[in-house]
């Protein structure tokens, strides 16, 4: 399931904190109001987390095929 996060749209909130992060399933209806407080809220976009950045050695350590962009639609590899 993925992690939403949410704000609320005005005001603040002692018990939420004004921000939020829900675990929810796909198939959920849109969350609109706070479960703690009541209150409107918005879904916030955030972001994900990815696996640190390759070198280029460690990609092809890795197995995977370093390409270079020579041009438009032109590539080779390196």
């Amino acid at each position: 399931m993925p992690l939403y996060e949410y704000e609320i749209c005005e005001g603040e909130c002692k018990v939420c904190g004004g921000k939020f992060v829900l675990r929810r399933p796909l198939s959920a209806a849109a969350l609109t109001k706070c479960p703690a407080c009541k209150k409107p809220v918005r879904r916030v976009f955030s972001t994900f987390n990815t696996p640190k950045t390759l070198s280029i050695s460690e990609a092809k350590k890795a197995g995977f095929t370093v390409l270079k962009r020579l041009g438009k639609g032109e590539y080779e590899r390196q």
